[in-house]
């Protein structure tokens, strides 16, 4: 703390520093500040019966406030119209009652009389002193009297007691000189007319009091000018208003807390019944489907909850009717596919021996033997689909993780699938497996799921050239499958994935797919813990991704391959370059700017040479190539293809 004789020298957040830059003490006042904020902060949030009494209690302090406002401000207005009218009729009848006195003086010096006269001159300090006496005997407390000579009279402010002295005096303890202001006396010897003023009396001792003030020029016994002042106190009138605001701020402060409790209660009523069904609609989440509501009355909430209550019995019915058809399926699948693999192991010896007697038959029948093998090959790859749908549905599946480089996963399906391609075609082209991509993955179960997307690429692509990519990156690795062919109609991306889903089911099945291979890689892929997405575009080709974690059980945060194709996007784009806001047409792909590249050479023998434009397939008809430019570090950039292709997929 101490430094140099010094605290906290560099100060609690030096200059520039914020976050983690800041002093400690800085953050953890911070801390100790925010704890609390934010336990207030979640509270608001999640209680409606809060956020309701808070605002009732708000608005009704609003309304509380004005109300006293204004009411103060009529009580304020209705006293001080009050204290002038009879501070005004106060003032007029002692500067009446002055101005009497000063004429009986007069003419009793006029008369000869022998009073306070001296040399034919009433004795004005003394004259002054019993007026001030005598208008000030029933005010106490009321009122108080100040006399001041006049700048327009023969003398001013003299102390003494002689005849034309008009000295300061004021009754009771006030001191007059400081009561009266300048420019109040400076009005009174310009104009003999009463004026008033607002100001501030003081009294012995330094205590001050707010007063009105009202004021008259006169004249006394000799003629001399002379001022008379009238200082009525608001003390009484203070006191009035002080006790009306402690009456309204009692009153509002109970109107605030009744206008809360009633808030409260009716605010209750509604959000308890709510908060049972949020929390009975929670264990019915978790499947306790048999939770009710407790319903008590016949008003609306009571309607509710019986609705709530009958949701959640029929609810509860059908899931317990699905859950059974469900079993029965699940029992069905299973028992039939393993009933028939005795019966099927029969009918396979048979065709076996036929299928191989088939030269000694006449050319029909020898036909159909080889029909009927082809026919029993698909039909045990259903009864062995059927078998791995019935393991994932009664969650009997069982990852068996290991360490694998998929480049070697990836060759052994290129490798079994060269010869249909051979047929189709088409050409494998791999990027991505310059270096090692491992994961830890069942490598049965994702060898199933890329020879399942090849094939389908394969069988799908009309031709054209099938691009393989694999990469790594954010704890995942991807392996994506890119053709040229048909592609998918817009909402198929999803549907592809569905059993026994296809495009277009007028169209016969030509590819001896069982409709099931699809359902099964997506089953693989969570087993994993990974994604299997599929994108596609008419007539513009498809691309299925595969993405696990590095790591099995690690959450996947995203993909090292993006799910439309570059291509695509480039494409996209280039029509909308081109077509200037009119309705564009594709492009044709420029020509290479740089060198040939290479035919890559994977393992397995099989080349993957640079893509051949889609307009040309198998050989059917050729064409220049495109530009195909290696995989970056950030990820590789797609051969750019023509559309093509107007067949449909099947979910096979």
């Amino acid at each position: 703390m101490w430094r140099g004789g010094r605290f906290l020298p560099d100060g609690l957040l030096s200059e520039g520093a914020t976050g983690s830059r800041a002093h400690p003490l800085f953050r953890m006042f911070v801390r100790w500040v925010r704890r609390p904020l934010l336990a207030v902060a979640r509270l608001w949030r999640r209680n409606i019966q809060l956020r309701v009494v808070t605002a009732t209690l708000l608005m009704s302090l609003a309304v509380v406030l004005l109300l006293g406002l204004v009411v103060i401000g009529q009580v304020s207005n209705g006293l001080l119209d009050a204290k002038q009218q009879a501070a005004r009729s106060q003032a007029a009848g002692g500067f009446a009652v002055a101005e009497q006195l000063a004429d009986d003086a007069a003419d009793d010096v006029a008369q000869g009389g022998t009073g306070n006269s001296r040399d034919g001159r009433q004795d004005t300090g003394t004259w002054l002193n019993d007026l001030v006496t005598q208008l000030a005997s029933g005010g106490q407390g009321v009122y108080y009297l100040v006399a001041l000579s006049s700048e327009e009279g023969p003398d001013t402010f003299g102390t003494g007691e002689g005849s034309g002295s008009h000295g300061p005096r004021a009754s009771f303890d006030l001191k007059p000189e400081e009561s009266v202001s300048p420019q109040l006396r400076a009005a009174l010897d310009d104009s003999p007319d009463t004026h008033e003023q607002y100001g501030t009396i003081v009294l012995e001792g330094g205590r001050t009091e707010a007063a009105l003030v009202i004021g008259k020029r006169l004249n006394d016994p000799n003629g001399d000018p002379y001022q008379l002042y009238y200082l009525f106190p608001f003390q009484q009138e203070e006191k009035s208003l002080s006790l009306v605001k402690g009456t309204l701020a009692t009153a509002g402060v109970f109107v605030v807390v009744l206008l809360g409790a009633i808030a409260w209660l009716v605010v209750r009523q509604v959000v308890t019944p709510v908060r049972m069904a949020a929390r009975i609609s929670e264990r019915l989440a978790a499947g306790r489907l048999q939770e009710r509501m407790k319903v008590s009355g016949e008003d609306d909430i009571a309607r509710l909850g019986e609705a709530f209550n009958k949701m959640a019995k029929n609810l509860q019915t059908k899931i317990q009717q699905l859950e059974e058809l469900s079993r029965m399926q699940r029992r069905f699948v299973s028992d039939v596919s393993h009933e028939l693999r005795t019966p099927l192991t029969t009918v396979r010896m048979a065709a076996d021996v036929i299928h191989e007697a088939r030269d000694e038959f006449d050319p029909v029948t020898a036909r159909s033997a080889e029909l009927l093998l082809g026919q029993l090959d698909r039909f045990e790859s259903l009864l062995a689909d059927l078998l791995e749908i019935s393991r994932f549905d009664a969650k009997a599946a069982a990852l068996e993780a290991d360490p694998v480089d998929l480049r070697d996963v990836v060759r052994r399906v290129l490798e079994g699938a060269e010869p249909l391609a051979e047929r189709k075609g088409s050409r494998f082209l791999v990027y991505g497996d310059e270096r090692p991509v491992m994961a830890e993955a069942d490598a049965r179960r994702i060898e199933r799921v890329l020879r399942n997307l090849v094939v389908n690429a394969v069988e799908h692509g009309e031709g054209r050239d099938i691009v393989v990519r694999l990469a790594s990156g954010d704890g995942a690795v991807a392996v994506a499958v890119r053709d040229y062919g048909v592609g998918l109609k817009p909402g198929e991306a999803n549907r592809v994935f569905n059993r026994f889903w296809r495009a277009d089911p007028a169209r016969a099945r030509t590819t001896g797919g069982t409709g099931l291979g699809l359902s099964i890689a997506v089953e693989d892929a969570r087993l994993h813990g990974g994604w299997l997405q599929a994108w596609g575009e008419p007539g513009g080709g498809s691309q299925f991704r595969l993405t696990i974690p590095r790591t099995a059980g690690q959450p996947l945060r995203g993909s090292p391959i993006p799910l439309e194709p570059a291509d695509s996007r480039r494409r996209r784009e280039e029509a909308r370059a081109a077509s200037g806001g009119a309705r564009a047409s594709v492009p044709s792909p420029a020509p290479s700017r740089g060198p040939a590249q290479e035919p890559h050479r994977w393992p397995g023998g099989a080349v993957a040479a640079p893509p051949r434009e889609a307009g040309g397939g198998g050989g059917a008809a050729g064409g220049g190539e495109p530009d195909m430019r290696r995989r970056t570090a950030q990820g590789p950039e797609e051969p750019m293809e023509e559309q093509g292709g107007h067949g449909e997929r099947q979910g096979d």
